[in-house]
């Protein structure tokens, strides 16, 4: 009996981060991140204020995430690939998951290698691992370049594509980790989900109100490798 291919969903937070080594909102005291106030340098109204403090701050998390390595549970997650139809849908800016071999993935919430024209379209993103300073401006407007990053007051621009293939009814399985389901509106990825099968891993789970939820009360890289144990005998099952 062969194993059945299972559509899944993969919905990751800063959790499955902040065990490569980032730092994350949720670690964050006060409304303060390593001495920078979150609404200053995370929103539209902080980069019309101050556009260097800004670009400073988002030149640290993308050193941070040059320097970073995708730890076991991204790389775990890359090899259901093998076998099942698998998006992952992340929260995250960094490129752990597409380092780790996955090959659909949406962010959620921009990318920090990715830089844009401050006024200009979303699509219009180009590759940027260098500091990016004033003076520095996209090669077809001429305008400033700014992080590819959905700040405070900005909209989601992959929000409709993410809860489209989310919410699909062919999806079986869904996989949150390390997100605690607080932020809106990209929670409604987890609790608009029509997967019969929900597993969530995360050291502290958040409650998810949908039948068959399996909790995994643990860290991402711990916890990934169980659900897709429990994954190989579901799919074992089925074939």
């Amino acid at each position: 009996m062969s194993a059945a291919h299972l559509k899944i969903i993969v919905f990751t937070g800063a959790g499955i981060s902040r065990e490569s080594g980032l730092s994350t909102f949720r670690d964050s005291k006060d409304g303060l991140w390593e001495g920078y106030d979150v609404a200053e340098v995370a929103s539209v109204q902080g980069w019309q204020r101050d556009p260097a403090k800004v670009l400073d701050f988002y030149n640290m998390r993308r050193r941070e995430v040059i320097r970073a390595e995708p730890n076991a549970a991204h790389l775990a997650l890359a090899t259901l690939e093998k076998d099942h139809d698998v998006t992952i849908i992340t929260q995250n800016i960094d490129d752990l998951h597409e380092r780790a071999g996955s090959s659909r993935v949406i962010h959620l919430h921009g990318e920090i290698l990715k830089v844009r024209a401050y006024e200009d379209l979303e699509e219009r993103t180009i590759p940027w691992r260098d500091d990016l300073v004033l003076g520095d401006l996209h090669p077809d407007s001429k305008l400033q370049l700014r992080p590819h990053i959905v700040w405070f007051g900005e909209g989601l621009p992959e929000f409709d594509r993410a809860m489209a293939v989310a919410t699909a009814s062919d999806v079986e399985v869904l996989i949150v980790v390390g997100t605690t389901l607080n932020v809106y509106p990209a929670a409604y990825i987890a609790t608009e989900t029509q997967a019969s099968q929900i597993f969530v891993v995360d050291p502290a789970p958040p409650s998810l109100p949908l039948p068959n939820v399996r909790l995994f009360a643990e860290a991402a890289t711990l916890g990934v490798q169980k659900v897709i144990n429990e994954l190989a005998t579901i799919s074992e099952l089925d074939g």
